[in-house]
């Protein structure tokens, strides 16, 4: 069985990963697992697979925590706060850490995984966008796996698998549209929260159901992606499939372009992180071409998704732009969440924040934890200018 710790285990990618160590009990075992607030939630988690050592996010929800489990014969370690996280990714003799906490929180945990040798399954993009520059080194220098585990990193990683060095020409990353894809972009200004989590292909958490109504995640994975497979930022396009069948292509120097296709299931990218090199027989739905009809293409729209551009500037600015631009969304969009600003205000809260950062050329992790905290601010002080 293949030792595993899951960071973020009751949200959406810790749920579906957990699901699969649940049908696969013969393949995976939990060493580790750490959550966010949902006691009753987690402590369902720890009856039925046993970890070593849990943390939760809030510390007031430790004794809550404890009371849950107080009657388990045999209990695990318990820690709460930031740090009790980052003390579960580094911990026992896990061999694969799943990073499915969402946003920059993510990031020390991860970086505590990679120091203490952990191969890592990556569902949390916003580490490699924020700190890429500082993470990809850490991978190297201490040999782990960096293994991506959303669909569109995993579909361009499974179609490398094969082709030599050097043999990469374009990455062709595939987006749903998101909620507002049919809707005519002078009518935004209107949309609510409950219309934006309207995903019509995706089941995802509230962040990332905003982001990609924004089409941000798109933007966020171009980062992800410059770093991931080493491409510049003009080798990375963006097209609209509306359908989600295809979960991105690469083409190759000799115009060959090659694409990974299955329906809309985390688990299928999250299994092959978790199993790579392996291949493991499923019983879940398959794919079949005669029931998915017409396989759409279109040029994304930027007038409907400024979020795009916002990024691939980040990107290619480099230094602390993309951690700036990564917080400043985050912050916007929590602010949506709450009903504070309207969602055509999201990328004009980001694209303030970023035009007034003084960009780190090389940063460290210190100063990457330092702008993020500047840039969240930075949205809140600078509310007025979009009201």
């Amino acid at each position: 069985m293949k030792p595993i710790t899951l960071l973020g285990s009751t949200g959406s990618i810790g749920t579906q990963t957990l699901d699969i160590v649940a049908q696969y009990p013969d393949r995976f075992r939990v060493v580790g697992l750490a959550a966010g607030g949902n006691v009753a939630l987690l402590a369902e988690q720890i009856r039925k697979f046993q970890p070593e050592i849990v943390a939760i996010a809030d510390p007031s929800k430790l004794n809550d925590l404890k009371e849950a489990i107080a009657g388990l014969t045999t209990q695990p370690m318990l820690l709460a706060g930031s740090e009790g996280i980052q003390t579960v990714a580094a911990y026992g003799d896990a061999q694969t850490v799943v990073t499915g906490i969402v946003g920059c929180a993510g990031l020390l945990p991860t970086v505590a995984a990679i120091e203490a040798g952990k191969d890592i399954a990556l569902a949390n993009k916003e580490t490699l966008i924020a700190a890429g520059s500082v993470v990809i080194p850490l991978i190297k220098q201490h040999g782990v796996k960096l293994l991506p585990a959303d669909s569109e990193h995993s579909a361009i990683f499974q179609c490398l698998q094969g082709v030599p060095e050097g043999g990469l020409r374009r990455i062709l990353l595939t987006a749903s549209g998101g909620s507002f894809r049919d809707l005519p972009v002078e009518k935004l200004s209107s949309v609510t929260v409950a219309d934006a989590l309207k995903h019509p292909n995706w089941s995802m958490g509230r962040k990332i159901t905003i982001d990609s109504a924004t089409l941000m995640n798109k933007g966020l994975e171009v980062i992800e992606a410059h770093y991931l497979f080493g491409l510049d930022y003009e080798q990375i396009e963006i097209v609209i499939h509306p359908q989600s069948i295809i979960h991105s292509l690469i083409e190759l120097q000799d115009s060959s372009v090659l694409a990974q296709l299955g329906l809309p299931d985390m688990r299928l990218p999250l299994l092959y992180a978790l199993s790579y090199p392996e291949r493991i027989y499923t019983d879940w739905q398959r794919l079949d071409l005669f029931k998915c009809g017409d396989l759409t293409f279109r040029e994304p729209d930027h007038r409907k998704y400024p979020c795009m551009q916002l990024a691939y500037a980040a990107g290619r600015s480099g230094g602390t732009m993309p951690a700036v631009l990564n917080a400043a969304n985050e912050q916007a969009v929590e602010l949506f969440l709450n009903e504070k600003i309207s969602f055509v205000q999201i990328p004009q809260l980001i694209e303030i924040t970023c035009d007034r950062h003084d960009c780190i050329a090389q940063p460290s992790l210190d100063d990457i934890v330092a702008v993020d905290a500047w840039a969240r601010q930075t949205v809140v002080e600078q509310l007025y200018a979009v009201k």
